[in-house]
């Protein structure tokens, strides 16, 4: 199989680790593999031209492109590349619908709920007038505050009083995610890592001193977890209500059971293969072919130069 990996890092840095990982892997697996950094992408549309050109030339065949869209701000527009590889009928994994709902947390939690699957109660709210009452629909102070859209614990704050909540909203911009604080967590959370309707592996994450949010970037640490029934259940549930290939679903044990904080499209996986010495990018790599070949039949003819 010729898999690619599809890199929304600038292009002033390095493909991430687990980009390279995931080339790594796929390479050790007998597959050819390369990373396309997606800021090199031309879409061309008069009807005669390749519909892509990489580094100015067509492109080339590939089975499966691994989409990594680390991407936070006018998503829609900023994968609109993967888009237009999946209207060509190119195999993705994952495709730009289901990142779209991952990536906009309004979306995420309409479709969780929709589904039944249990999330902390949230509301969305849009005028001043409104944030006394959502401030007690979600059980009252502390309250966690996201934007729509954020990833690595970014835009998400925790709130203590009501004058601090006013204080911190900024009404040129009144879209806001204010949501229940599980005090039962005592900040931690857990990463589960789903690819083809599986868990294939998963870890406990707590902050450190001072922080509430767990994530690795800001200097959470993970630790081997065993998970139950229900946690495996709703993540699983969850991928699949998202449309997902491959997600990182965060899980909260509150008292009553199980709810899913976020769903990620774009998940890392370097600490939670070191945490439990399982190869997460290996798993990716497998179902990505074995998702390539049920698309075979799909997939045009392109021209591709080989990529980093």
């Amino acid at each position: 199989m010729k898999i690619g990996i599809l890199s929304f890092k600038s292009l002033d840095k390095k493909a991430s680790e687990e980009e390279i990982q995931l080339k790594r892997d796929a390479k050790a697996k007998g597959h050819t593999a390369a990373i396309f950094r997606a800021q090199k992408f031309q879409l061309v549309f008069d009807q005669e031209s390749p519909w892509f050109l990489y580094n100015g030339k067509p492109m080339k065949k590939y089975d499966v492109m691994i989409t990594r869209p680390a991407v936070l701000r006018d998503v829609d527009l900023s994968i609109a590349l993967i888009e237009q590889m999946e209207m060509a009928g190119l195999a993705l994994f994952n495709k730009y619908d289901s990142i779209l709902k991952a990536k906009n947390k309004i979306k995420t939690v309409q479709i969780l709920d929709h589904y039944g699957i249990p999330i902390p109660k949230t509301v969305v709210l849009q005028r001043l007038d409104d944030v006394a009452q959502a401030a007690k629909l979600v059980g009252g102070f502390p309250v966690i505050v996201k934007n729509p859209f954020g990833s690595y614990g970014n835009g998400v704050t925790i709130m203590e009083s009501m004058r601090a909540l006013n204080s911190f909203l900024v009404w040129d911009k009144p879209l806001y995610l204010i949501q229940e604080y599980v005090k039962y967590s005592k900040g931690k959370d857990i990463r589960i890592f789903v690819v083809n309707g599986k868990v294939v592996g998963s870890m406990m994450r707590s902050a450190k001193k001072g922080e509430f949010r767990s994530n690795i970037e800001l200097g959470g640490v993970g630790m081997k977890v065993e998970l139950t029934p229900e946690e495996i259940s709703i993540a699983i549930r969850a991928v699949q209500a998202l449309d997902l290939s491959y997600a990182g679903v965060d899980v909260m044990r509150s008292k009553n059971g199980p709810v899913v904080l976020e769903v990620n499209s774009n998940p890392g996986f370097k600490a939670l293969e070191q945490t439990t010495g399982v190869s997460i990018a290996g798993s990716i790599v497998d179902y990505a072919v074995e998702f390539a070949e049920r698309h075979q039949q799909f997939i045009p003819q392109f021209e591709v130069e080989e990529a980093s």
